[in-house]
């Protein structure tokens, strides 16, 4: 896998985080340095963490199920992008500040659940990677932390000059590079295309 396509999958993964730090930056009236410190951290070592997980987790049952790897990857893949796709199409009911006063935080007990449940498709991602040859794991999570501490940034700005038009639009795009990319796996690994 070449460091684009791990740069791809990254800005794909983080979607989800920069989709709810836009939320949190429509909550906030005034953001400060340390905000986007703040938020850049909990979702990138996240972000970044899960992966080497999934890596770990799926290395151990690697030879049993070589055979089907391609498959697997696919699959996972596809199964998350067309998740952040439909999430993309949803309309909520309330906005994202009114559903929750205690967006407005950024303490731990706020950001450790956020940083969870944004990074559980990096687990899967991870657990992709190990069917991989040639992945670097240790590149692969360190940009995905990088990439993801940066998109919560920019997402947590956006949020609060802009407003809440482009979290659709983040989860959108992140699913779709991740569809694009399980089927780059699946047509190597089944000879239709050669790279």
């Amino acid at each position: 896998m070449s460091f684009l396509e791990i740069l791809l999958i990254a800005f794909g993964l983080s979607m989800d985080a920069a989709a709810v730090a836009i939320c949190k930056g429509l909550c906030t009236n005034t953001l400060k340095g340390k905000h986007y410190l703040v938020v850049g951290l909990w979702f990138g070592i996240f972000q970044g963490i899960m992966p080497l997980f999934g890596y770990l987790l799926a290395s151990q049952f690697h030879e049993t199920i070589t055979k089907y790897d391609h498959w697997i990857a696919f699959i996972l893949l596809a199964l998350i992008g067309l998740n952040m796709i439909r999430e993309s199409f949803q309309k909520e009911d309330e906005d994202c500040c009114s559903s929750e006063e205690n967006l407005l935080e950024f303490s731990p007990a706020q950001m450790l659940p956020m940083a969870v449940a944004t990074s559980i498709d990096a687990l899967a991602v991870g657990i992709t990677f190990a069917l991989l040859a040639n992945i670097q794991i240790g590149l692969a999570s360190v940009t995905i932390a990088l990439v993801t501490f940066c998109m919560s940034a920019l997402g947590l700005y956006i949020g609060n000059h802009f407003g809440q038009k482009y979290k659709q639009h983040a989860e959108l795009i992140g699913g779709s590079i991740l569809i694009l990319i399980g089927f780059k796996i699946l047509l190597e690994h089944l000879d239709i295309l050669v790279l």
